[in-house]
C-alpha cells in the first residue's frame, strides 16, 4: 500500500511538471489587474487544515441555508452564510479526507481510513458510521434515501441514508499507475454518473446500481505508464439531458444523459473540472489555461493563458464572471464573454481548489482552512452557475 501511495504521489508531481531532474516549466508571473468589477469581502473565518500535501478532497457544501465544512483533523463546522458565525461545531476525531456532502438532513464525510460518517445537519450529532473498502477522496453524494460513495480502489457503493448499510456496489479496474484523486458521483433523477481511473464514465441506477451505460472519455495511450494516465478525477456536470465530462490527458466531451451517446469531443486535459452557464462550458486545463467552449458544439470561445502552470482549481460561474483559484491562494475573476481579467483577490497563501457560488455570494476555502465570503458588485451573481 505504501508503495502504491508513493507511486501515485510521484505520478501527480510528474504530471504537474515537477520532476527535479528536468527543466521545470515555471508558473506564470501575475500581471497587475485593474478591477473592472467591485469585489467586497463580507467575512472570513478559520475552519482547520485541509491537508495541503495530502491531496485531499475537502471542500464545502451549502444546503438549506447553512454552509458545511470540515478539516482533516475531523472538526466539522456548520456556518451561517450571512455572517460566517458557527452554528455548531463537532469533533469527530477522524482523519477526514473528503466532503462534506449534504442533503436529506445529513452531512456526510469520508476518511483516509475508509470510514463514512453521517451527521445530523441540524446539530452535528452522529447518525451512523460505516466502513468501506478504501480511502475516500471525493465528496459523498447524498441523494434521497441513499448515500453514494466512491473509493480509491475503484469501487462505488450506495449506503442507506437511514443507517449506512450497503445497498449496492459497482467496481471498475484500477490501473497500476494513476493520479491521486477520485471523481465525485453526480446524480440526475435516477441516474448516478461517475468517472474512473480507466478514463471511463459509468452510469448506474440510483435505486439498484444496475449499469445503464458506459462511455470512454480518455483512452490510455503511449509507451510509458505516465503517458497512459487517463484518470477522470473531476465530477461531471449535468444540465437537462446533457452530460459534460473531462479527463486527464484526454478529452472534454458532451454526452447524452439517456444513453451516453457522444455529441462532441475536444482534446483538453484536466484533473480539476468544469463549470457551466446557459451557453458555455468552462474548464481549468492541466497546464493552467482557462478555456471557454460553446456548449452546443464544443467550439472554443476564448482561452486565457495568463495563469499558465499556476495549479488552478475548479472554476465557478458567478454572474457575468467565471472565478478560479490558484496554488498561491489567489482568486481570479474572468469575464465570461472574453476571458479578460476583471478582478483578483488573495484571501490566503495556500491553494484554493473549488470556489462555491450560492445565492449571489462566492465562498472560497483554501487548504490551510481559511474560509472567505465575497459579494461581487454588478455581476448579477444570483444568476450564476448550475
Amino acid at each position: 500500500m505504501m508503495r502504491r501511495l508513493a507511486i501515485l504521489g510521484l505520478a501527480a508531481l510528474l504530471a504537474a511538471g515537477c520532476d527535479k531532474d528536468e527543466d521545470v516549466d515555471p508558473p506564470a508571473e501575475l500581471v497587475d489587474v485593474k478591477h473592472a468589477i467591485q469585489v467586497d469581502k463580507l467575512w472570513s473565518t478559520r475552519v482547520g487544515d485541509a491537508g495541503e500535501h495530502l491531496r485531499l478532497s475537502l471542500g464545502m457544501a451549502v444546503d438549506d441555508g447553512t454552509l458545511y465544512v470540515a478539516s482533516h483533523k475531523g472538526v466539522v463546522h456548520a456556518i451561517s452564510p450571512a455572517d460566517g458565525r458557527t452554528r455548531w461545531r463537532v469533533e469527530t476525531k477522524l482523519a477526514v479526507s473528503a466532503g462534506p456532502g449534504s442533503g436529506s438532513g445529513l452531512v456526510v464525510l469520508g476518511t483516509s481510513d475508509g470510514d463514512v460518517v453521517a451527521l445530523e445537519a441540524a446539530d452535528g450529532r452522529q447518525r451512523w458510521k460505516a466502513r468501506v473498502s478504501g480511502e475516500v477522496l471525493s465528496a459523498p453524494l447524498v441523494a434521497g434515501d441513499r448515500v453514494v460513495v466512491r473509493t480509491l480502489d475503484g469501487r462505488m457503493r450506495a449506503l442507506a441514508a437511514s443507517d449506512g448499510h450497503e445497498l449496492w456496489l459497482v467496481e471498475e479496474l484500477v490501473p497500476r499507475l494513476s493520479l491521486r484523486g477520485a471523481a465525485a458521483p453526480v446524480v440526475s433523477g435516477d441516474v448516478v454518473i461517475c468517472g474512473f481511473d480507466t478514463g471511463k464514465l459509468v452510469a448506474v441506477s440510483l435505486a439498484t446500481g444496475e449499469a445503464l451505460w458506459q462511455a470512454q472519455v480518455s483512452t490510455p495511450s503511449g509507451r510509458t505508464e505516465l503517458e497512459r494516465l487517463a484518470d477522470i478525477d473531476a465530477a461531471v456536470r449535468i444540465s437537462g439531458d446533457d452530460v459534460y465530462a473531462v479527463g486527464y490527458q484526454g478529452r472534454l466531451v458532451m454526452l447524452s444523459l439517456d444513453a451516453g451517446r457522444l455529441w462532441w469531443g475536444r482534446d483538453v486535459s484536466s484533473y480539476r473540472g468544469l463549470a457551466l452557464d446557459d451557453d458555455q462550458v468552462y474548464v481549468s486545463a492541466a497546464d493552467g489555461a482557462v478555456i471557454a467552449l460553446r456548449r452546443r458544439d464544443g467550439s472554443v470561445v476564448w482561452q486565457q493563458d495568463g495563469l499558465h502552470q499556476r495549479g488552478l482549481g475548479t472554476p465557478a460561474v458567478a454572474g457575468s464572471t467565471v472565478v478560479v483559484g490558484d496554488f498561491e491562494g489567489y482568486l481570479h475573476w474572468l469575464d465570461r464573454d472574453t476571458g479578460r481579467f476583471m478582478a483578483r483577490e488573495r484571501p490566503g497563501d495556500t491553494p484554493i481548489r473549488e470556489p462555491v457560488v450560492d445565492s449571489g455570494r462566492l465562498y472560497a476555502l483554501d487548504v490551510d482552512g481559511t474560509l472567505v465570503a465575497y459579494a461581487v458588485g454588478g455581476a448579477d451573481a444570483a444568476a450564476g452557475g448550475e
